[in-house]
């Protein structure tokens, strides 16, 4: 006989059931952590750079986030007493004269952030924990959120903290801020870049440019979840915008995900995991998404699943900072040992009853399950290309990079902002040598001293179907390179040359085209990198010989980089403990033994995948390229591919 979760969700094999068990295990996990009354949550790990009291009650704040949602629609059943266990520590924590209590927005920022999921939490558990909770603990939490209103708050998602809190506020008859709901509204509008993506701020100015996962486990979440709070009468105009709005993103991030669960790797914040699948829920939970219900649950099932069977909780059942295990080279100054249970986000999900369609319709596979995937993705400028045969998602970024300035000043290259791809199975490095020296799905003019230049910020120039073109000025920085985040000084830097970078994709396959103009003042090269990809373990096969060079991982997962027109030298990159995938990483490489020709083409194909190995499709790809006019006018470079379909693309000459 076949079991039931199996004709429930024959992909997964995942149910409610199994959701609910993991929320109960994770609540269970981080009790031996916790203050006496529980108030503050010491989880294991480095302190943050807010100190130890603010990332005791960040552990608090996101684990309870994790408890309002299981128990939304729990009925009278509470069999791991999580209520009272968190209503104790919204007692403590809101008592000055407590040797647990917490600390105020106005001594603590990190203390606005937390506010918001403690709100959304007691709105959820409001019978369980609220209504129940004694007349002078209420006016004490009160008090504490009041604190919130009116202060200052990042230009960003943070401006939806103050909001949510403001609406839980009204909710239960105390202060609010106007003003403060009113901005986050203002601001959002700002930020909104159209087909359902917002960027995440906008630094100090100029084009969107602030794209990652935050459009979806911020910036869609927080709105909606603030018209729940309000009720249908307090801003009727705005719940069926950011409907139609979450509606449109779901369209195109369902395609963010791998068939195996894995998501696009990029962005900060990774160690939220699977807070990736806030939005899907939110959808579901508004009536705001274009997926059927049951291919909802088998995008989400199946993240949750990858993320579990891939290490993301220890022996203790916690959750260390990483993507899949341990992995210290992701946190970022903000992160501390709580941090990671933003990822309570995705059980949202939780808050929809049993029989509601996304838990009782069977599962529906995902569009890379039955066909491959191309997208066009205009308001981040994202390319992407999705392979049926092994599942891989890949995006090309001719256009985020999440530049702070007006995108004239250059700046040091983010990892996971500023490099040409990204993809569901490829990371890039994330060490201080990467920071200075990147490599991994990058182009950089090579100086004298074999130094890289950068590429951030860069300028979309074009964005087709399967094409896409960007520019950047060359920069190399004059000092060490920061952490992103860390508040050091950043380096000055020396510019030289402009970088025309084109992309032409037919499934897992890229040509990436480059051309430099301007002054050359020095002897420069060029060089191109690939997909890095990591494993667990040894051996790791690698090979750079000729014109081309490739990475093998034990479970058939290729990169390969083939020269095409110009490069006559390739090689391989290798690293140790560099990786958010695995310990041993290894990237591809090809690049120019002699000194970069100005207004030349150069050309090499790209491919990540777990059927093509890259050289042997290079033989079948043919391009020609041309020039308008003389050898600095528009290049048209033209390719034809293996299944004889051609592509033009343009490098045009900055004027």
């Amino acid at each position: 006989m076949i079991p039931e979760d199996r004709l429930l969700s024959p992909y997964t094999g995942w149910t409610r059931t199994h959701w609910e068990a993991l929320a109960d295990a994770q609540l269970a996990a981080v009790r031996p952590y916790a203050t006496d009354r529980h108030a503050l949550l010491h989880l294991p790990g480095p302190d943050s750079r807010n100190g130890r009291h603010s990332d005791g009650l960040e552990g608090f704040a996101r684990t309870f986030l994790l408890a309002g949602f299981r128990l939304a629609q729990s009925g009278d059943n509470d069999p791991g007493d999580h209520a009272s266990w968190y209503a104790e520590g919204l007692t403590a924590g809101t008592d000055p004269s407590s040797p647990e209590h917490w600390p105020s927005m106005r001594e603590c920022r990190q203390a606005k952030v937390e506010c918001a999921s403690v709100a959304i939490a007691l709105h959820e558990t409001r019978r369980w924990i609220w209504d129940r909770l004694d007349d002078d603990v209420r006016q004490r939490i009160v008090a504490w959120m009041t604190d919130l209103l009116d202060s200052e708050v990042s230009d960003n998602n943070w401006v939806w903290f103050r909001a949510v809190t403001s609406a839980f506020l009204r909710s239960v008859g105390a202060p609010w801020s106007a003003p403060d709901i009113d901005h986050a509204i203002a601001r959002t509008e700002d930020w909104y870049a159209g087909d359902g993506w917002y960027s995440d701020g906008n630094g100090t100015g100029g084009p969107l440019r602030h794209f990652d996962h935050y459009s979806g486990w911020a910036m869609q979440y927080y709105p909606l979840w603030y018209c729940r709070i309000s009720g249908a009468d307090a801003d009727p105009a705005l719940l069926p915008r950011y409907r139609a709005r979450l509606r449109r993103y779901l369209d195109d991030a369902q395609h963010l995900v791998a068939a195996d669960g894995a998501p696009l790797y990029q962005g900060r914040s990774l160690t939220y995991r699977y807070a990736t699948l806030c939005p899907l829920w939110v959808g579901a939970v508004f009536d705001a998404t274009p997926l059927p219900a049951g291919r909802t649950r088998r995008v989400a099932s199946g993240v949750l699943r990858h993320f579990t069977e891939a290490g993301c909780f220890d022996e203790r059942g916690l959750q260390p900072l990483g993507w899949h295990g341990e992995f210290a080279a992701i946190r970022q100054p903000y992160s501390g040992p709580g941090s990671p249970y933003w990822s309570s986000k995705g059980f949202a999900g939780l808050v929809l009853p049993a029989e509601h369609p996304v838990w009782a319709d069977k599962e529906e596979p995902l569009p890379i399950e039955t066909r491959d995937v191309r997208r066009t993705l205009t308001a981040p400028g994202w390319l992407v290309s999705g392979t049926a045969a092994d599942g891989i998602v890949r995006v090309v970024n001719h256009g985020s990079d999440h530049a702070f300035g007006d995108g004239t000043a250059p700046e040091a290259d983010d990892p996971v902002y500023s490099r040409l791809a990204y993809a569901s199975h490829a990371a890039p490095d994330s060490t201080e040598a990467s920071l200075n020296d990147p490599l991994d799905s990058h182009i950089a003019l090579l100086d004298a001293e074999g130094r890289p230049s950068h590429r951030r910020p860069l300028t979309r120039l074009h964005l087709g179907v399967r094409t896409a073109v960007s520019r950047h000025r060359a920069h190399w920085p004059l000092g060490p390179v920061p952490a992103p985040y860390a508040h050091d000084p950043a380096p000055f830097f020396r510019t030289g040359p402009w970088i025309t970078t084109a992309s032409v994709l037919n499934g897992p396959l890229e040509v990436r085209l480059t051309r430099v103009d301007g002054p050359v003042q020095e002897p420069l090269r060029l060089r191109l990198g690939g997909y890095c990809l990591a494993a667990a373990e040894p051996p790791f096969t690698h090979e750079g010989t000729g014109p081309g060079a490739w990475v093998r991982r034990p479970d058939g997962l290729f990169s390969t980089v083939v020269a095409l027109r110009g490069f006559d030298e390739a090689g391989i990159a290798t690293a140790r403990d560099a990786n958010a995938l695995g310990p041993y990483s290894a990237t591809p490489w090809l690049a120019t033994t002699a000194e970069v020709q100005p207004g030349t083409v150069y050309a090499a194909l790209v491919c990540l995948s777990g059927v093509v190995e890259g050289s042997a499709a290079a033989e079948a790809v043919c391009l020609e390229v041309s020039y308008d006019g003389d050898g600095d006018g528009t290049a048209l470079a033209s390719v034809t591919w293996p299944d004889g379909t051609k592509d033009t693309v343009r490098l045009e000459s900055p004027r």
